[in-house]
Parts: C-alpha cells; structure tokens; sequence
C-alpha cells in the first residue's frame, strides 16, 4: 500500500472514536528529519556509439591510422573514456543536526580534483581544499569530496569550479561561510602551447563569515597552507 493509501485508510478508521478530552494535552509531532538530496548526473545525452564513430573520423582527420591492431580499438576507448570523465557518480547529500552548536571550521584539505579543459579538452589535476563554518546542521564528511567531484566531472575552467562548490554548499547548506580552494595543474599550459612545466594555478572563493571576517579568513588560509 502506498503512503497516500495507508492515511485514508487510517483516516477511516478513527473517523467514528470520541474526541480526547480537553484535559488530555495532545502529543506534539515532532518535525521530520529532511530527507538527503539525492544528486544524480544526467546521462541520456551519452551516446558512446556515435561518439566512437566521431573518435574515429577525428583521428582520421589527423591523420592516424586506426586500421592497425594496436589503435583498431582506440576510437572506443577515447569514447569510453570521455564518458567515464564527464560522468560524476550518484550520492546522496546527507546532513546531520548540529546538536552541540558546534560553531568553529570544518575542512576537508587536499581533495583529489581532476577535470578537462573545457578550451582544449586535455586534463587538469591537483587538490581542493573545502570548508564551511556550520550553521543549523552538518554535513557528512565524504560529501564534500563528492560535491567536487560532481562539479569536476565535466568541461570546465578552473575559476568556475571553484565558485559552483562553494555555491553549492552555501545554497543546500546554508552554512556561515564556505570557503573553497583549488591548486591545480593545467596539461593544456605544461603540454602545449608555452609548455611551462611544473606551474600550478591556484583559485579561490570565500563566502559568508569566511569572506567578511578577517579573522576567520585568515584561519582558513592558514589551515589550507596558503596564508602567509
């Protein structure tokens, strides 16, 4: 039975039983607990046949052939593979009450962070350091790594990325501030163009208490290792 059907059927059945006395105090409901968001990618796009017939004339293009043993089944592999990278995975943004008022930073530092260009399409990697002062409630610990994953997982510039997770956790959080950071490695700055190896970019983005109170930003920045 769904839930619509046991209440009416629960309705129906105390229709007719007296009215509790004045005297009796009814029970106070008690709020219910928010259920977790359930974050999922949208894949109906992928089309991992066409985008292997693509990989193939791509490569033609440049003049590689395909026909060897070797690379006879490259053009799938870079379908598949394009596809795992822009694919983050389901999870659930759980949170928790804050019953203590616990009032002082959270940080999760040095999350994997890998993305591709969206200028190039060749990779970018390195770590984001993610923290927020809590409010009313908590967030488990692995979704903060998850939220990054989940706005990593597709054509992106690193600027962008930074500011949508701190974004994101300020919305569905609504923590006193967020503050993200990201160091990363561009393959489109080391590999091509001025081929500067070894070089890293580093972005941020402060909201809420983190961004206004120097006091509070400079602890996160020290806790990150990027405050002198």
């Amino acid at each position: 039975m769904d839930l619509a059907g046991s209440i009416n059927s629960h309705a129906s059945s105390t229709a007719d039983l007296p009215a509790p006395s004045a005297s009796i105090p009814r029970p106070q409901a008690s709020a219910p607990a928010p259920s977790p968001l359930r974050v999922v990618h949208d894949t109906d796009g992928i089309d991992l046949a066409e985008a292997e017939r693509a990989a193939a004339r791509f490569l033609a293009a440049l003049g590689i052939d395909t026909s060897t043993e070797s690379l006879r089944g490259t053009p799938g592999r870079m379908a598949r593979a394009y596809a795992e990278l822009f694919s983050p995975r389901p999870f659930d943004l759980t949170t928790f009450p804050n019953d203590e008022g616990y009032d002082e930073l959270v940080l999760a530092r040095s999350i994997p962070v890998r993305s591709v260009c969206e200028h190039h399409l060749l990779p970018f990697t390195g770590t984001a350091h993610v923290g927020y002062l809590p409010g009313h409630r908590i967030l488990g610990l692995s979704k903060l790594a998850r939220v990054v994953e989940h706005f990593a997982c597709r054509p992106q510039v690193q600027e962008r990325l930074t500011k949508q997770v701190a974004d994101w956790l300020q919305a569905h959080l609504e923590p006193k501030g967020v503050g993200v950071v990201i160091e990363a490695e561009h393959s489109c700055m080391t590999l091509r163009g001025v081929q500067a190896t070894g070089s890293s970019t580093l972005t941020s983005t402060l909201l809420g208490t983190l961004r206004h109170d120097a006091r509070s930003r400079a602890e996160f920045l020290s806790l990150t290792g990027l405050h002198s």
